[in-house]
């Protein structure tokens, strides 16, 4: 069989940096993992080719070579894989969907001739069967199925043009240990992290060397440390590794907040190559975090912790959610003066939202407080009723958003990594394109509107050490899309989701609805 692949696009977003892309010259920020790893278990009789839609668009000649189209993303990227799937229909050919979204909201895809849900080691005969001599519309996995990773082959890097991206990926583990409300990892991957072997990682970082890449690399695990006994013997290979070849990768990933109890750890990561990492803080409310079941956090000095990994010499990108049940019109001072006063330039904020799944989706229905499927749309109405007045909440994180993502508001954190970041004994020299990137911001971002916040930056970062002058530059450069899609994109979202919950209200403001009790621990 052709088989095409197809990545579907996503709607400009926070973490899609598509104000950056330009200044980068590249198309996406990161790679299709999931269909490049699904490539590389299918039949090897199969011919492959594989679109990725946010770097070049899904031709017609492309879709009549194949004879089956396979077509994944996220449940924001539903709208492209739907009108994907059309095309590819409106051209007899058949058709299968796959990836989060297909998991979690299977509805959304009536169209294609198959959707298939959840992991897809271990079950590339029912892809086969379905495709080649047809089969149920619903591929579902065996109830308690998790796939071994042992043994899994590295992703076909080789059927993507790598340098029309920022960084390359690598998955080393899925799933995650903790059992936070609203988070769909447990539902989707479990909650005991199942790991490659460190044999398994450097021959996909072999592979991507092969490919003449250079530069960062995220690993995509959703917790990093989920099982640190795996990470801790998984470390000092990448680190011997990146020793053997000149340290041509930088790595960041996501990771969870006790990562700063553990010094060690921290210290394995600088060494490996690691600069930055991506925690889930939520909110610094102990009764809330309580409250959604993430203990782990609520247990924790957030500001200490992330100090403590800042000063280790990690860049920390946070993550916060409003709208929990105990948040109250106070709750978006309180998030702004943690983050005001916390080294996180890229702030994450969303409203929480009910994924399918999840512990919050199956509490919110016994309570008759849904609303309708998740879009995955933060700034759009909630998709279920909020303790909090829907007014109250939207306005409340329209005013926070704007707080934090002033030139001068998000130049102030970057300075405050620049002030406190460890510096390693040794790093990455870089792409040879970093260099260009740099020539770019210097023309664009040094002679723009926010001239003197960058030259404050870079002199700020030069005069401490020449190394954080990179770093300057690349916060500057991811700046420039945090402010201006606030501002262009998010404000105005905000203002037309208030605009519709003014016409529809409830009486009164805040609701009387059930919430639940802190959790004991």
């Amino acid at each position: 069989m052709r088989v095409l692949l197809v990545h579907a696009e996503f709607p400009v977003t926070y973490w899609g940096f598509q104000y950056s892309l330009p200044l980068m010259k590249k198309g996406a920020v990161l790679p299709p993992l999931g269909l490049a790893s699904l490539a590389a278990i299918l039949p090897r009789s199969w011919e492959l080719r594989l679109v990725d839609a946010n770097v070049a668009p899904v031709q017609d000649e492309d879709l009549l070579w194949a004879d089956a189209v396979l077509v994944g993303g996220m449940l924001v990227q539903a709208p492209s894989m739907q009108a994907v799937v059309r095309r590819a229909k409106q051209l007899g050919k058949k058709t299968m969907v796959g990836g989060p979204a297909a998991t979690a909201s299977p509805a959304l895809f009536s169209e294609a001739d198959h959707v298939f849900q959840a992991e897809a080691e271990g079950r590339t005969a029912a892809i086969s069967a379905a495709l080649e001599r047809g089969g149920p519309k619903l591929l579902s996995p065996p109830p308690g199925a998790r796939p071994d990773l042992a043994g899994v082959p590295p992703p076909r890097y080789d059927l993507l043009d790598l340098s029309r991206y920022r960084s390359a990926a690598v998955q080393t583990s899925r799933g995650c240990p903790f059992t936070c409300e609203f988070c769909d990892i447990v539902a989707t991957f479990g909650n005991v992290p199942r790991v490659k072997t460190p044999a398994q990682v450097l021959a996909e970082l072999d592979s991507l060397l092969a490919l003449g890449w250079r530069g960062t690399v995220f690993i995509v695990d959703d917790n990093f440390i989920g099982n640190k006994k795996a990470v801790r013997l998984l470390l000092p290979h990448i680190e011997r590794w990146q020793e053997a070849h000149g340290r041509p990768f930088t790595f960041y990933t996501e990771a969870s907040v006790n990562l700063a109890a553990d010094p060690a750890l921290l210290a394995a990561m600088i060494r490996a190559g690691f600069d930055s990492v991506f925690l889930g803080i939520e909110t610094p409310s102990p009764e809330t975090l309580r409250a959604t079941h993430k203990t782990q956090n609520a247990a924790v000095d957030l500001s200490a912790a992330v100090e403590t990994i800042t000063r280790a010499g990690l860049e920390v990108m946070g993550g916060f959610i409003v709208g929990f049940d105990g948040d109250t019109k106070e709750t978006f001072a309180a998030q702004r003066d943690f983050i005001r006063a916390s080294p996180i330039p890229l702030a994450m904020v969303g409203v929480l939202t009910a994924l399918p799944g999840t512990d919050l989706w199956a509490r919110l229905a016994r309570e008759g407080r849904l609303l309708g499927d998740c879009s995955g749309d933060q700034f759009g109405r909630p998709n279920f009723v909020t303790a909090m007045g829907e007014e109250t909440l939207l306005s409340g994180y329209a005013r926070l958003m704007r707080d934090l993502y002033t030139a001068d508001a998000y130049y102030a954190r970057a300075a405050a990594v620049i002030d406190r970041i460890g510096i390693p004994e040794s790093s990455a020299g870089g792409a040879p394109s970093d260099y260009l990137i740099a020539l770019r911001a210097v023309a664009r971002v040094g002679l723009g509107d926010r001239r003197r916040h960058f030259w404050r930056l870079a002199a700020r970062a030069g005069a401490r050490h020449p190394s954080l002058v990179r770093r300057a530059i690349a916060l500057a450069v991811q700046g420039e899309h945090m402010i201006r899609y606030t501002a262009e994109h998010v404000l105005p979202a905000l203002d037309a989701s208030l605009a519709q919950a003014r016409k529809t209200r409830p009486k009164p403001d805040r609701v009387a609805l059930p919430i639940l009790a802190p959790a004991a621990g």
